[in-house]
């Protein structure tokens, strides 16, 4: 299958994810209790109400509703907040929170993965050695332990008690980047230790499984030393599961860090979608589902394609 072949499944994909989401979305805030035009009014006048309801449709029941939002996204209009006294751009929301949530998962995908990748391939190597199960009863124990809560203790520890790090807050990296970073440490180490995790437990079964196959012995019979062994001739083809993994992850933490970013007052893309939900803006919700099903999308499209340059047997499967 080539690439053209691939983007337009995936652009199928995309459209049936983002509606039946933010369909599925529609129908349960729907059943919400009170009327949505009301809260999101925050007690103003009727006729400002009745504005909000006539503007969102929601004088025309779900469907209705559903079919202006669906057709002002599809047109580019990503819709508003409405707030006390006039209203501000969803998109305008979007540009400004979306590149805080990219900065701190990249970080925190670059942190995982530098410390999964030597793990996972040392692990399979010396599979049930004493290394290897020291490290799965680690990753065992880190994989188990909440986000959030590792958030909570560190925030407590180094940033209250021991004074090293500021415990909420953001400063973009143009304005003072070594406030950046440390002001980043803690919420990325509260995501990295979960992914570093279960990163290395996928690494290290797939590596088990490459090292069995009759090429790595052969090359071992030749001589070649086994760093070369490991990261020429079984790193490449165990990497394809660990790169779908990242990929889907990092489209699933965008959506995913709304407890992260709200512990450490981080304003991205969970932080708005906590603010959306309480204050019933519809709209804002909605879009905001729509742009996480899509990166969903584009990174696991991204990663079929590495994953046929990293193991071109990849592609003899997809004929």
């Amino acid at each position: 299958m080539d690439f053209l072949q691939i983007l337009a499944k995936r652009l199928v994909g995309l459209v049936v994810i983002v509606t039946i989401a933010t369909f599925l979305l529609s129908l349960l805030t729907w059943l919400l209790p009170g009327d949505a035009a009301e809260v999101i009014a925050g007690g103003a006048a009727p006729q400002v109400i009745e504005s909000i309801r006539q503007d969102l449709a929601l004088d025309e029941g779900v469907f209705g509703y559903y079919w202006n939002w669906y057709t002002g996204l599809l047109t580019g209009d990503l819709g508003r907040y409405y707030l006390a006294g006039g209203y501000r751009e969803v998109s305008e929301v979007v540009g400004q929170t979306l590149p805080v949530s990219l900065q701190m998962l990249i970080y925190a995908q670059i942190v995982s993965l530098t410390l999964a990748v030597p793990l996972g391939l040392v692990s399979a190597y010396k599979e049930n050695s004493r290394f290897d199960r020291i490290v799965s009863s680690t990753l065992f124990t880190m994989v188990s332990f909440p986000s959030f809560a590792l958030a909570l203790i560190m925030s407590l520890v180094f940033a209250v008690q021991l004074e090293w790090v500021d415990p909420i807050g953001y400063v973009a990296p143009s304005e003072n980047l070594l406030e950046h970073l440390k002001l980043m440490i803690l919420p990325v180490i509260s995501i990295s230790v979960g992914l570093t995790s279960s990163y290395t437990r996928l690494l290290r079964n797939d590596v088990i499984q490459t090292l069995k196959e009759d090429y790595v012995t052969m090359a071992a019979s030749k001589g070649i030393s086994d760093r070369r062994i490991l990261f020429r001739h079984v790193f490449r083809p165990s990497s394809t599961t660990l790169l779908t993994s990242a990929a889907l992850n990092m489209g699933g933490l965008i959506g995913g860090t709304i407890v992260i970013e709200t512990i450490f007052v981080i304003p991205g893309i969970g932080y708005e979608i906590f603010y959306a939900i309480g204050s019933r803006q519809l709209i804002a919700m909605q879009t905001l589902i729509a742009l996480i099903a899509t990166f969903y999308v584009f990174f696991n499209t991204t990663v079929d394609l590495i994953t046929q340059v990293v193991d071109p047997r990849t592609r003899e499967r997809r004929v």
